[in-house]
């Protein structure tokens, strides 16, 4: 008799990083901190990671060696009726060993700062640069061929991402079995969207009764959107908005407190692991 071993290969699992702000390709903040050393840390821990931020004005392409991923590049997202092209950039953090993807775009995110101008006035189009931003990230996941079972959006620019992957992209074999996470930050903006922001959302799948929250668009309520579409959520300051913080609470999702430095990365990974199980 011939007795066969069978040996079991476990894939690692996959964690989609989705980041407002990276060090070093933007200054040191505590978001932009974690946007850089939690994708390493998971990584050494044994998971598979991809990372995307915007590829911003005032990011210097020369010095931190970004090229354009052709391969990837050339789609055209259409936002209020109208065609913005998709192109894709990548650099490399040697010393972690990992890649950054950058969504880029001339007319989002040529300009020479990030989310405020130089007067530190709120660009008035930034409605639509986090809807680029969110689909821009998803539509270059699936091109990669690469399904997440994590994906953790860090920051408000990347609060649109919950939406579509749970609404429009809920039956793609990409991210039909995603589990999805977002960490808030004290971050936030003042201004308050347009109500045709609304009608800029609508995709397949997005329905108006899934914008209901967004009365007024402001950033609470925009992240209020995001927590109804999170599977798990995730305290990245030690004080957040009080009216999120409650709304989070009475939400009875899975919740991870503000975790200092030297520990956030392990139980960060524990919390995947526990949304996963």
């Amino acid at each position: 008799m011939k007795f066969f071993t069978q040996i079991i290969i476990m894939e690692k699992a996959k964690i989609l990083f989705i980041s407002q702000e990276i060090t070093p390709y933007l200054p040191e903040t505590e978001m932009s901190l974690v946007g850089r050393f939690l994708p390493q840390g998971i990584q050494e821990g044994g998971k598979e990671i991809r990372t995307f931020m915007p590829r911003y004005g005032c990011i210097n392409e020369r010095r931190n060696q970004l090229h354009e991923v052709i391969r990837l590049s050339g789609m055209n997202l259409i936002i209020d009726e109208t065609d913005h092209p998709l192109i894709i950039k990548v650099a490399s953090i040697q010393a972690a060993r990992m890649q950054v993807y950058f969504i880029d775009n001339e007319d989002y995110f040529s300009r020479r700062n990030t989310l405020t101008d130089s007067k530190g006035r709120e660009h008035s189009d930034n409605d639509e640069r986090i809807i680029f931003f969110a689909r821009g990230v998803l539509e270059t996941t699936k091109k990669l061929r690469w399904s997440p079972d994590i994906i953790h959006c860090h920051g408000w620019f990347t609060s649109l991402a919950p939406l579509y992957i749970k609404k429009a992209m809920n039956e793609d074999p990409h991210f039909s079995k995603s589990k999805v996470v977002i960490t808030v930050y004290k971050d936030g903006f003042s201004s308050v969207f347009d109500e045709d922001f609304k009608e800029k959302l609508l995709i397949d799948g997005v329905e108006k009764s899934d914008l209901k929250v967004l009365a007024p668009c402001n950033y609470v309520n925009l992240m209020k959107l995001a927590i109804n579409m999170c599977d798990g959520i995730i305290q990245g300051s030690d004080e957040i908005n009080i009216e999120l913080a409650d709304y989070i609470k009475k939400s009875g999702k899975p919740f991870l407190g503000f975790i200092p430095e030297d520990t956030y990365i392990s139980a960060t990974n524990e919390f995947y692991d526990q949304l996963l199980s």
